[in-house]
């Protein structure tokens, strides 16, 4: 039951990861994958909150949990499309951005998930 649940909720990650990054992208039209960025960053502060509130605060069933953070967060963020994208700008010669994309994805994504705990546990 448990396979069955995570791919529910990955059914809904990926479309959420879909919607979010088209939106962004589209809004920000240039040679920077920001809408990777943004669905990674949100991610990764999402995954921070969820794991905090239903371990430290809720304690829901665990197929529920992993469900969602594995199942959900694991399908709406994408380590594969970061690394593609990276690798595709460096190929372009954009290897400024492609730096960039790395160092800032990671800082971005620690801090986010950072603030997810704090968030998590302010509740």
């Amino acid at each position: 039951m448990r396979l069955i649940w995570i791919g529910l909720a990955s059914f809904f990650g990926g479309i959420s990861r879909y919607l979010v990054e088209g939106w962004v992208s589209s809004a920000t039209r240039g040679s920077f994958p920001w809408g990777t960025l943004a669905v990674n960053a949100t991610g990764s502060f999402l995954l921070g909150f969820i794991f905090t509130v239903l371990t430290e605060r809720f304690l829901p069933h665990p197929d529920f949990r992993v469900a969602v953070t594995i199942g959900f967060v694991g399908s709406y963020t994408t380590f594969s499309t970061f690394t593609f994208e990276t690798f595709r700008l460096a190929e372009d010669g954009a290897v400024g951005l492609a730096t960039f994309n790395i160092v800032g994805s990671i800082a971005v994504g620690v801090i986010a998930v950072w603030l997810g705990i704090v968030a998590g546990r302010a509740l």
